[in-house]
């Protein structure tokens, strides 16, 4: 399959490609959770949650294996490093209990991924204690156990976990298409500077384009529709 993108089409085998959806967590884009608690406005998070729906649908009547990531914690905290817990100084922190119970922390309301792109039963899901998802996580493993070689990568925010997960999988060998519309920041500027980074110098991390091309790929606005109807 052919995908048109920058720098230049991204081609894929359906079959060694995984959709990967980065932390599209309760407590990043809902009213109330850790990301709000910041000061920051969810709205422009929550701008790529519709697109991500889409290209969900479409990846999944495709058949394309999907897996999802959750930054989050042990109860017992033990994996979350001094130098991270210090960096939210005068405000809320990790752990602490939040309206969405504690922030970031493992089997907590906050930390579940939005109803609207729930994992479905097979769908691996990575818990991972820092921004990158191949950091202290088995995602490598499983992909490897799969065959897969290329991914298409969403979610949030783009130029921290989405940017980070990116650089991991081009230094292990995955070429990688961000999809524009289904990443998003709670700072535009550094939105658009993540993308150019990562297509730039003829994609010296990867891929950036538009979930329409990716669906046009995977059968259009029938394969959205097959897709929710599985």
């Amino acid at each position: 399959m052919h995908v048109a993108a920058d720098p230049y089409p991204f081609t894929f085998d359906l079959a060694r490609t995984a959709l990967l959806i980065i932390d599209m967590q309760r407590d990043f884009l809902e009213p109330g959770g850790f990301g709000a608690a910041l000061g920051n406005d969810v709205a422009l998070l929550r701008r790529c949650i519709a697109p991500n729906q889409m290209v969900l649908a479409a990846w999944r009547a495709a058949g394309g294996l999907v897996i999802h990531t959750r930054e989050g914690h042990r109860t017992d905290l033990a994996d979350l490093h001094p130098a991270k817990w210090r960096r939210a100084a005068g405000g809320p922190r990790i752990g602490d209990e939040g309206p969405m119970g504690r922030i970031l922390v493992r089997g907590e309301p906050g930390h579940a991924i939005i109803p609207d792109l729930a994992p479905r039963p097979g769908e691996p899901v990575i818990d991972k204690p820092g921004k990158g998802a191949f950091y202290a996580t088995d995602l490598h493993a499983i992909l490897s156990a799969r065959g897969v070689a290329r991914l298409v990568v969403t979610g949030v925010t783009t130029e921290v976990c989405v940017s980070t997960t990116v650089r991991e999988a081009n230094d292990r060998g995955y070429d990688c298409l961000v999809l524009e519309d289904c990443c998003g920041s709670y700072f535009p500027a550094f939105h658009t500077a993540a993308l150019q980074m990562i297509a730039a110098q003829s994609g010296i991390f990867g891929w950036t384009g538009h979930s329409a091309a990716l669906i046009d790929a995977l059968g259009g606005a029938d394969a959205i529709t097959a897709g929710d109807r599985s």
